[in-house]
């Protein structure tokens, strides 16, 4: 028998809000550097549409001295600053907003490196950081030109925050990605890539990037320390686990695709069960079947949600697909490009072709003009928790992300598809 829905989350609320890290909101926790806490071996967070749940497959752990939790650099910053387990181990604006105002701007998060716009900027001013509070992006400095010539020539066309192209570097702004689930994402040929534009092969390399640049570590981390990390990163599961409409979501009979026990314990399987739209029959309306219920008729459109899905979106997010793809976000023709990041135009040398964007991409790093505003495919768990969407954080909300893609691609949906989409990918 299913719980009460209202029962379910107050429940694990007050587990959430019980738990190590320091509190603020409703039911929200935001873990510090050094708290030295202890890790359940499961935890759950509230956020707008329910319950996030973040798992340890091998069990509890103690962050005392745990490099993922600990700051080793000099700016006070730890991997789990920007990894918060309550933002479905990445981070939301929304928390970010909140953490200004609980610190007045003094927390680490906030670091002028790549806190700010740019980071001669008064560190103070709540201005100098507009990007990351509105948009959740954190500034990626690249060194420009790299070592093997590109195919193109890049040229500054917009520079609102006054760090577009400065010293042999190139800046771009991007939202952290989710530090969980790592065995079920579209993985490079060395093991699952993080970052936005795959320019570091392992988990070990981007570590050491992270330390080093968004943390400003003095050297290279200990062999132990990344072997911890790693170790850390490769058995944390999240995702949506209770939704204030459908209830819970990882219960027994439900969905094996739903909830991070599903995710840790296999039975989910690899991202390309998405496209298995039979997973979700036992939340179908039955044909005929009358008015059900608030948590029933939810459940049958996150059903539909999911055939939609499994039709339109699923070739993309699922092993196998290509690694990196430029969707469309990044870019734009001038008069549609946001004013607030900056904007480049892109000439490439064998076709005189011209190209505007706002975030290059991969080709940043491969030099090449195939490559132009193309990102890795990211993983579509715990999407609730962590708005808002895109690696420029240009959706607010996830009814704005199938706005998008139905723009982009041409689709024709109806206001009810486009409902049963969005409550497919509020559950995931």
């Amino acid at each position: 028998m299913i719980r009460s829905t209202i029962g379910v989350l107050l429940a694990f609320t007050a587990v959430g809000s019980a738990q190590s890290g320091r509190s603020y909101g409703p039911g929200r926790t935001w873990w510090d550097a050094g708290t030295g806490a202890v890790m359940p071996w499961e935890e759950s967070y509230d956020n707008p549409d329910g319950l996030v749940n973040v798992l340890n497959r091998k069990g509890a752990v103690r962050t005392q001295d745990h490099p993922f939790f600990e700051a080793l650099g000099t700016n006070g910053r730890a991997c789990v600053t920007c990894h918060q387990p309550a933002n479905a181990m990445s981070l939301a604006a929304a928390t970010l907003r909140e953490r200004w105002r609980e610190s007045e701007g003094k927390d680490p998060v906030f670091a002028a490196i790549d806190g700010a716009n740019c980071p001669d900027l008064p560190p103070a001013d709540v201005r100098s950081h507009s990007l990351l509070l509105d948009r959740g992006v954190f500034r990626i400095f690249l060194p420009w030109p790299p070592k093997d010539k590109p195919e193109f020539r890049i040229e500054v066309v917009r520079d609102p925050t006054g760090c577009a192209l400065t010293k042999g570097r190139i800046s771009v702004y991007r939202r952290p990605r989710i530090a969980a689930n790592l065995d079920a994402l579209v993985a490079g040929p060395d093991g699952p890539v993080l970052m936005s534009d795959g320019r570091e092969p392992t988990l070990r390399a981007q570590a050491i990037s992270a330390i080093l640049g968004h943390e400003q570590g003095p050297a290279q981390p200990s062999e132990e320390y990344l072997r911890r990390i790693v170790e850390f990163e490769s058995q944390i599961y999240t995702a949506q686990s209770a939704d204030i409409r459908g209830g819970l979501l990882n219960e027994r009979e439900g969905p094996a695709i739903l909830g991070p026990d599903n995710l840790a314990s296999g039975r989910a399987g690899a991202l390309g069960l998405l496209q298995n739209t039979t997973l979700f029959d036992a939340w179908r309306k039955p044909p005929g079947a009358a008015d059900m219920g608030v948590q029933l008729e939810f459940r049958a459109s996150v059903a539909r949600g999911s055939d939609i899905f499994a039709a339109r979106c699923a070739g993309c997010h699922s092993p196998g697909s290509t690694r990196w793809m430029d969707i469309g976000t990044a870019n734009r023709v001038p008069e549609k490009a946001a004013a607030d990041l900056p904007l480049f135009r892109i000439t490439c040398q064998t076709t005189g072709e011209v190209t505007y964007t706002q975030d290059p991409g991969r080709a940043l790093i491969s030099g090449k003009c195939v490559d132009l505003g193309a990102i890795v495919v990211p993983q579509l768990r715990g999407l609730a928790a962590r708005a808002p969407y895109f690696s420029n954080g240009s959706a607010p909300t996830l009814p704005d992300v199938v706005e998008f893609y139905e723009g982009r691609f041409g689709l024709k949906y109806s206001p009810a598809q486009k409902r049963d989409l969005v409550n497919f990918l509020r559950v995931l």
